[in-house]
């Protein structure tokens, strides 16, 4: 099959930091890889390409990249997937990193993010004499985020970091739930207070699910941040903007069957933290100018009696 690759270029010594492309079409099987046509267009037409890969198994993560506008690991995706015969496939580096040259993208902050959650055992007690043993159920549980290969997917598609670089990631915060769950460690609490307390935590992740969707191995790091917060919340770890912005909402809703936007701002804020309430001042009165204020008293679905019930239904069961 025939195949156009539109490659993102970067030469640090000769390039400013914008992105350009450079096109090349080349004839291949249709049972090739996006890293296999990457790979011949470095060794049969521009040997000038740089672009980062190993066991070409999807077990090493080190191809991942853009293709198409999404990450994916470069070995996994096949060609057919991705276009038809004669058809344009986009490749770039994976996002949020800074990019070395071409494809190849410096892990440094990622790595850095993993390192910020202590990602080992942090065992009490004497040190037993062959090795902390854990049952075959807990292993279980945990095998969704051992699965994990650390190739940066996530990471590249996160909507958070995209614009806000202190948010600790999805590939770290899956990393702090496989130790959180681990019944060998004894710093649970310290973790997850820690995770709970600190800017960039769990609590800023928005649940866009991109993470989830194009994580190679399934490990599905929203759903490990989710069960990391209500983990948090189990261990009363309830004074901070997060939690009071997701009960407020939960509250605001089984009152009205509607959100209370305005309800919802101020207790996120803290109603006693008076330094944030007047952050949000300029936001409220840019908000009234623009005619986007939420109204003081909030609307009421037309039959909320039904969302009532629902709640009802699942805080009985929850019991």
């Amino acid at each position: 099959m025939e195949v156009t690759i539109n490659l993102q270029r970067f030469d640090p010594e000769t390039d400013a930091p914008i992105a350009k492309y450079q096109e090349y079409t080349i004839e291949i099987s249709e049972v090739s890889t996006v890293l296999d046509a990457i790979i011949k267009i470095h060794e049969e037409i521009d040997g000038t390409v740089a672009m980062r890969y190993s066991c070409r198994s999807s077990i090493c993560g080190s191809c991942a990249m853009k293709i198409n506008g999404s990450a994916a690991l470069g070995c996994k995706t096949r060609l057919v997937e991705v276009s038809e015969d004669g058809g344009t496939i986009t490749v770039e580096p994976v996002g949020n990193l800074p990019v070395v040259k071409d494809l190849v993208a410096d892990f440094t902050p990622f790595w850095n993010k993993i390192k910020s959650v202590d990602p080992y055992l942090k065992p009490s007690g004497p040190e037993p004499e062959f090795e902390r043993i854990a049952s075959n159920e807990s292993m279980t549980s945990l095998l969704t985020a051992q699965n994990c290969i650390m190739c940066g997917c996530c990471v590249s598609d996160c909507t958070v970091l995209e614009v806000d670089s202190t948010f600790a990631g999805p590939a770290a915060l899956a990393k702090a739930w496989r130790f959180t769950e681990d019944p060998r460690d004894a710093a649970t609490n310290e973790r997850l207070k820690i995770l709970n307390d600190t800017n960039g935590g769990m609590w800023d992740c928005t649940r866009c699910m991109k993470c989830v969707e194009v994580c190679p191995k399934e490990v599905a790091p929203m759903d490990r941040i989710m069960e990391i917060r209500e983990a948090a919340i189990q261990a009363g770890n309830t004074n901070t903007p997060g939690y009071r912005h997701t009960e407020s909402m939960y509250n605001s809703v089984k009152k009205n069957g509607r959100l209370d936007e305005t309800r919802l701002a101020i207790d996120s804020a803290g109603w006693t933290n008076l330094p944030r309430l007047l952050d949000l001042a300029p936001i409220g009165i840019a908000a009234m100018r623009k005619g986007k204020l939420p109204p003081i008293r909030p609307h009421k679905a037309d039959d909320n009696k039904k969302i009532k019930d629902i709640y009802d239904n699942v805080e009985n069961e929850a019991d």
